[in-house]
């Protein structure tokens, strides 16, 4: 019950990650709501968590979704403690491309940067208002892309970097302000979630692609969501109250060496 009693907002809880640490999450203690914009994914998951859960409809890049989420917490609640900036989007199946740093689409760097950038930007801001007055934990998703340079995916390397900087401007803030809320960054890669369905394809190409990817991983296999959300747990609990600021990687190895630029270029993370 290392959440007991808290109450936490996770973005982009219908799958993957965040699905994933919505269960661990209330399994801990904590009353969490799930927010993402597949509603009927986002409703069935919270059911399946019992009374302990819930859904809202969020779409974290844009501001009157997080006004409305506010209002609504601040009245069913009173309070946040942990906020889970976890949605975002890769551009590969929100646009046509191209994705490359030569031929980027703007429209699809925009998109991703609205999910991806603002979505944490909207995310820390209104977290820190609902926190204020007893504290808490902000803990952003942003990625292995995020601290190296990903020629075929350039918005999505870009957004994450972003995400990884504004976690310290946001740690940084509240420490200033004196504000008992702590906000870090976890940098996840080669983690099988939904995200990799559309490079990976299927069948035999499938598994050899997998191979291929498996080989620059040091400890030789992909990791699990659930290895993402055990990191989350910690720092959304008490047990991390001197620890802000930080980039937690969750990926293998693969940034201990020198595969941190994966041979894949539209690798998803």
């Amino acid at each position: 019950m290392r959440l007991k009693g808290k109450i936490a907002l996770i973005t982009g809880a219908a799958r993957g990650i965040g699905l994933a640490t919505a269960a661990l999450f209330v399994r801990e203690g904590a009353f969490v709501i799930l927010s993402d914009i597949r509603d009927e994914a986002g409703k069935a998951a919270a059911e399946k968590l019992g009374e302990n859960a819930r859904y809202l409809h969020l779409d974290a890049g844009n501001e009157n979704d997080w006004i409305k989420a506010t209002a609504e917490i601040m009245q069913s609640s009173g309070r946040l403690d942990i906020l889970v900036n976890n949605a975002g989007i890769t551009g590969f199946l929100e646009s046509a491309g191209p994705w490359d740093v030569e031929n980027c689409d703007l429209k699809s760097w925009e998109e991703v940067h609205r999910v991806n950038a603002t979505g944490v930007m909207l995310g820390c801001k209104y977290a820190i208002r609902l926190m204020k007055a007893r504290g808490g934990s902000i803990v952003n998703i942003s990625s292995r892309s995020g601290i190296v340079g990903i020629p075929g995916a350039a918005a999505y390397a870009s957004s994450k970097a972003s995400v990884r900087n504004h976690t310290k401007s946001v740690a940084l803030y509240c420490a200033e302000q004196g504000l008992k809320i702590r906000c870090n960054s976890i940098h996840p890669a080669a983690i099988m979630t939904p995200m990799w369905d559309a490079m990976l394809g299927e069948g035999e190409q499938r598994q050899n692609m997998i191979n291929d990817i498996v080989a620059g991983i040091p400890m030789g296999h992909f990791g699990e969501p659930a290895d993402v959300a055990y990191a989350v747990l910690y720092l959304a609990s008490d047990e991390s109250i001197y620890v802000t600021g930080i980039e937690l990687t969750i990926d293998g190895g693969i940034l201990a060496g020198s595969e941190g630029k994966p041979k894949v270029s539209s690798e998803k993370n």
